[in-house]
Formats: structure tokens, sequence, C-alpha cells
């Protein structure tokens, strides 16, 4: 039996959505293929982080990304935070989809410029869930 694949998705949290459902709309897809560990970051609320320090978050996120099989960010909204978790995939050697929808935002150069990571610009969410299909086939 196969084992259900470990997912950290990741995207703008405390910055810039430009459509607030495309996050939570891009985890329901990726739980098709197994656990998504940052699941709780579709729908940002009042309460999202409450009672939960920055250290906490940062700890816990690092380690999610030690145990994940794949990471899936979606980049169009600009994001240090997203940046920095793509930098520690990075590192860990983890496989890396960046998201971004096409015409909306000017993507950092440092993430368009890493040849390391696999790329896909977007129109319409069927067509990210398509490059999620074919990135997450070939693992």
């Amino acid at each position: 039996m196969d084992i259900p694949m470990k997912i950290y998705f990741s995207c703008s949290i405390r910055g810039v959505r430009h459509d607030p459902d495309t996050p939570q709309l891009l985890i329901d897809h990726l739980k098709g293929y197994g656990e998504v560990l940052t699941e709780h970051i579709g729908q940002v609320s009042e309460e999202f982080e409450a009672g939960i320090s920055e250290v906490e978050i940062f700890k816990r996120d690092v380690a999610w990304l030690e145990e994940t099989d794949v990471v899936v960010a979606e980049v169009t909204g600009p994001s240090l935070g997203v940046g920095y978790e793509i930098g520690i995939a990075e590192t860990l050697g983890k496989p890396i989809l960046c998201l971004y929808e096409e015409g909306e935002k000017k993507i950092s150069a440092m993430i368009l410029g890493n040849e390391g990571l696999t790329l896909r610009g977007y129109r319409e969410l069927p067509e990210a869930y398509r490059y999620i299909d074919e990135f997450l086939s070939t693992l």
C-alpha cells in the first residue's frame, strides 16, 4: 500500500493575497495526493495565529519542512516568509513547485531565475491543478 505524501503548501499569509480563495482551492486539490501539513493557511482569520508565538510558528514550520515530501508554493503575492520557506526547502533537497498567476505581479528574480525550482504560471485554477498533477506525478 502506498504511503500518503506529505505536502507543505506555502503562500502569503500576512501579506497580499490577490485572490483570497485561491489558497484553499489549491489545498483542496493537493489533499487528493496526501496530507497537507499546512492546511490551516487556506482560511486565514483573526484567530489564525492566536496563542502561538512567532518562535513557535518558526519551529513548527521548519519541522514540517524537514518531514515533508514536497513543497508547493503559490508565489503571486509577495512574501518574505514564502521566500524563506522555499530557501529552507531547497537546502533540504525537497522538490519545489512554484505557481503564480500570470500578469498579476512581478515575481522575484530570485524565484524566476532559480533553475532548481519548477515554476508554472497559470491564468485559471484548472491550469494550476494540471501543473500540480504533472509535478506530483513525477515524484
